[in-house]
């Protein structure tokens, strides 16, 4: 009875040890992910809930991957899924294929950060623009204030919408704004 009860003793006091250890590993495993966000940002959330953000749409579709990598490197990330509402105008992936041969690999390197960053905030408005409210601005000659600080022209030709002179090829509603696709980079004018 004694060697039962010493065997029961040893048996319980094996499992209180490793509940315990896989309990310190569990809020080990939660601060190291909670350092990450708080590192990464709001980009480093994951929310497989709610709809997409900006960010996600274009990090979901191969069209975007130049965009992605370009977001990425100019360290933009949070801007594009916070609550907004903003306007992204999302350039494809032959966009910056257009661009002169040597821009886009220059424009990644880390000393060139904050001028990548400025391209892409030039394709940022924060305001929400869906197309009725950019076909708005066409009607009243208004232009759109960009995250850059620029403003861009918005036309109509047609049945086409164009920003900056590149033509809209697509929306897309998103749960922080809108999206609209464009075939060109939208370069800034130097401040």
């Amino acid at each position: 009875m004694k060697r039962i009860s010493l065997l029961l003793f040893i048996v319980c006091a094996f499992l209180l040890t490793s509940c315990n250890e896989a309990a310190k590993s569990d809020k080990q495993t939660q601060k190291v992910k909670q350092t990450e966000v708080q590192t990464k940002g709001q980009s480093a959330v994951v929310d497989k809930d709610s709809d997409p953000n900006a960010l996600q749409v274009a990090q979901s579709l191969d069209d975007f991957k130049t965009l992605v990598v370009a977001i990425e490197a100019a360290g933009v990330e949070d801007a594009l899924v916070n609550a907004g509402p903003l306007t992204v105008f999302a350039p494809v992936n032959t966009a910056f294929d257009k661009l002169p041969e040597g821009t886009v690999a220059t424009l990644l390197k880390p000393e060139n950060k904050g001028k990548l960053a400025f391209v892409l905030k030039n394709h940022v408005a924060p305001a929400n623009f869906p197309v009725k409210t950019l076909e708005k601005n066409v009607r009243k000659k208004r232009k759109l204030y960009m995250a850059s600080g620029q403003y861009l022209e918005v036309t109509k030709k047609g049945n086409d919408l164009y920003v900056g002179g590149t033509k809209i090829l697509k929306s897309v509603k998103v749960s922080n704004g809108w999206v609209h696709v464009i075939g060109d980079i939208l370069v800034p004018k130097d401040k």
